[in-house]
């Protein structure tokens, strides 16, 4: 396998000498020769799986970016499968890791990690597992997520579930449940969800189910939100960009997991190699067993409430020309969405910020606007979900009727989610819009009045100053706030006029 490799003229290898880890100066010919003699275990796991790749250019003391479209320079013979955006914005092309050729490429391009979905294309709201990821909060270790994940086959065997471990390669461990039958993301999220709740409750001293890291010192997360379309986790025998050294997120045993300390569950790429070739695939059968989730759990996803139920309690659309509450399901599993930002003269002037996530647009009131400074945090209020039509929602909304005033749509674009979650409290946002453009950071406390409260600030770099100009247009018509308040049109506009 390693002769084809290096004879094949479709992969040429690059700059093999260059060090991607400082410690012990581990090379990209390494990281290379390590995915040649792990291709056999790892392809099967990646194949047919849309693939984000983490690539670090420079190695892991210089920079790292996540790539989810193939680039442009990706040679013909790669494949790829188109992922639904939004038809003005277009797909998002993914690669599919599915031969050797593809993945020693991938390697010379870099990419250290490879992070694929739980699903397989062409089945994007299908997950094949449920996957518990067992993180630890400070003065917390691999040992501890260790306890944890035999507490949760402790949960999964009564219910007659397999289950099977492996560490990340990082500093915390997954746990994978396989289905490999009809499931979706709703229902895997409400067991993975319930399960995690259930651990809390009865080990508070050790396991959290949310996110907030006041609440994870000396504790583990078991964070469940990992189940969703729009997320990845790190293959198995994916090699880590984390630390001075390669480690590699492998398979383990739960006798291991009972009898070994932490240290000893860091494997480097040449431990990896030695004990695939010795214990073969340890993940195989999350590949091949076949199981479904116990039915009352699957009743409980299904009697969720709608999540537009507020957004309808709160209208007349007898008197109102906002769009009335439909969800789309479709948008469930698409892997980035729409952002808009609708400057809003109500009672207050404020800015209602819109991100489109599960069929409908998760929304906050900001009073002040996003910031584009760095260091500076403003206050978000969330309020009830909109549906997707009202995005492109400009006009006028009747006095007496709720939020009555003027809406403009001041920015509009699409986003990608690059960390944490909603139910996580913690949104790390890539914003490409029309004013709007860079890294955002959402985060939600508990305020000294007991609610919780969003804060918004701007992360990487600073953001483009807005001029008093374009403070005061409308993205869509150029109107400004008076001229559709002038208007009183409430209509709709295209986004793509």
């Amino acid at each position: 396998m390693a002769s084809r490799a290096k004879a094949n003229p479709r992969v040429e290898f690059t700059h093999t000498e260059k060090v991607f880890f400082p410690d012990g100066g581990f090379t990209k010919g390494q990281l290379i020769r390590y995915y040649v003699d792990a291709a056999d275990f790892i392809l099967p796991h990646l194949r047919d799986r849309p693939v984000t790749l983490i690539r670090f250019p420079d190695g892991v003391a210089g920079g790292k970016f996540y790539e989810k479209n193939a680039p442009k320079f990706a040679p013909e013979w790669i494949e790829t499968f188109r992922v639904p955006r939004r038809r003005e914005e277009g797909d998002i092309r993914y690669i599919l890791v599915n031969d050797l050729d593809t993945l020693a490429w991938c390697a010379n391009i870099a990419a250290i990690e490879f992070h694929p979905f739980l699903h397989r294309v062409p089945k994007l709201d299908q997950p094949t597992s449920v996957v518990f990821d067992l993180d630890p909060g400070e003065g917390a270790d691999l040992a501890a997520c260790a306890r944890v994940a035999l507490l949760v086959k402790d949960v999964m065997d009564p219910l007659g579930l397999r289950a099977f471990p492996k560490v990340s390669g990082s500093k915390g461990l997954q746990v994978y449940v396989p289905l490999n039958s009809k499931a979706t993301y709703e229902a895997t999220g409400a067991f993975a969800k319930a399960v995690a709740e259930f651990l809390e409750q009865e080990h508070p001293e050790l396991v959290v189910s949310r996110m907030p890291k006041v609440r994870r010192r000396g504790r583990v997360l078991i964070d469940w939100s990992q189940n969703s379309p729009s997320k990845t986790t790190v293959s198995v025998y994916s090699v880590r960009g984390k630390h001075g050294k390669p480690f590699v997120s492998m398979p383990v045993g739960w006798d291991e997991l009972e009898g070994r300390g932490a240290n000893r569950l860091f494997f480097s790429p040449e431990q990896a190699v030695k004990r695939m070739r010795k214990l073969g695939d340890l993940f195989a059968p999350v590949l091949a067993v076949k199981q479904t989730l116990p039915k009352g759990f699957l009743a409980t996803a299904a009697q969720a409430e709608p999540a537009l139920q507020r957004y309808r309690e709160k209208r007349d659309f007898t008197r109102t020309a906002e769009p009335p509450p439909v969800r789309v399901r479709r948008a469930a599993f698409e892997a980035s969405g729409r952002f808009v930002i609708q400057k809003h003269d109500a009672s207050h002037l404020h800015y209602d910020f819109r991100l489109e996530m599960g069929g409908t647009l998760k929304s906050w009131a900001v009073p002040k606007g996003l910031p584009t400074e760095l260091g500076v945090k403003r206050s978000a209020f969330a309020v009830e979900d909109h549906p997707l039509d009202y995005i492109t929602f400009e006009g006028t909304i009747p006095k007496g009727q709720y939020g009555g005033g003027t809406v403009m749509v001041w920015d509009i674009g699409t986003y990608d989610l690059i960390g944490g979650g909603y139910s996580e409290g913690n949104l790390k946002l890539m914003l490409r819009g029309k004013k709007l453009r860079g890294e955002w950071h959402m985060f939600k406390i508990r305020s000294e009045h007991g609610k919780d409260v969003w804060l918004v600030a701007k992360s990487n770099v600073a953001g483009k100053t807005i001029s008093n100009r374009q403070e005061d247009s409308s993205v869509l018509t150029r109107r400004s706030m008076a001229r559709i308040a002038k208007d009183n049109d409430a209509q709709w506009q295209s986004a793509a006029r």
